[in-house]
């Protein structure tokens, strides 16, 4: 939660540079890969680097979808400074696609998540509360203190994807964490308030009350519906 919970992380594109040599520089032995794909010299490993990092940079940027043959042709056009679009468009090209791309990536995102939260919230143990999130009793803390938005707390927590995927947890790195109540998302925030010093529950926690149709990371998307199992440890 250090690095992803309490940090939005923006994404910008990534810039290549590179640079020309008189001759290429001849390798003493060709270099194999996994692909087979045998480079014979520095200017051919190159060119495969430089591709698979602009592909990795797309990638990142949810633009992986394209048509490769007009990728391919775009490319050509760039290095001799000649495009079929005018200059001052493309970047309007690139974003347009990549809103549509994202606005699809969110409904989707929304749509699994709303459905995962349907299915839940009939298994026995699952609470429903009325801001749409949904919680369950592991521990039951024998305290009566809870927290108020104003306290720090300590906790312990274990979050994943709905998919059971572990975008960070406290338990793994085997040492808690302590943070202002207020300064987290409004899911913990509900809910924390609700325990008591000893209590672990477990949250399902809606895109709205976590980070909405932002991303956090590199792990959580844009909608994504999130699991914390949450141990409140102490109250300042």
């Amino acid at each position: 939660m250090k690095k992803i919970i309490f940090i939005l992380v923006s994404f910008c594109m990534m810039g290549v540079s590179f640079g020309q040599t008189s001759k290429p520089v001849v390798a003493k032995k060709p270099i194999p890969v996994t692909t087979a794909i045998v480079f014979k010299n520095s200017k051919d490993s190159a060119s495969y680097a430089l591709g698979f990092r602009v592909a990795q940079s797309m990638k990142g940027q949810g633009l992986q979808d394209i048509v490769m043959s007009l990728f391919e042709k775009g490319f050509s056009a760039g290095v001799i400074a000649k495009s079929a679009i005018p200059d001052s468009l493309l970047d309007v090209c690139i974003k347009k696609y990549q809103d549509n791309m994202s606005a699809e990536k969110i409904a989707m995102n929304h749509a699994i998540g709303a459905e995962f939260l349907a299915k839940n919230a009939k298994k026995p143990g699952v609470v429903s509360m009325s801001n749409g999130m949904q919680y369950e009793v592991l521990v039951a803390g024998t305290g009566t203190v809870k927290p108020t938005l104003s306290n720090t707390v300590k906790c312990h927590y274990h979050g994943t994807l709905i998919d059971g995927s572990i975008f960070d947890s406290s338990v793994q790195r085997g040492e808690p964490i302590s943070f202002p109540l207020n300064g987290v998302i409004k899911g913990w925030q509900d809910a924390v308030q609700l325990m008591t010093v000893g209590s672990k529950w477990k949250l399902f926690i809606p895109a709205n009350l976590a980070y909405g149709d932002r991303s956090a990371g590199p792990f959580i998307g844009p909608g994504s519906t999130l699991i914390f199992e949450v141990e409140l440890l102490g109250i300042q």
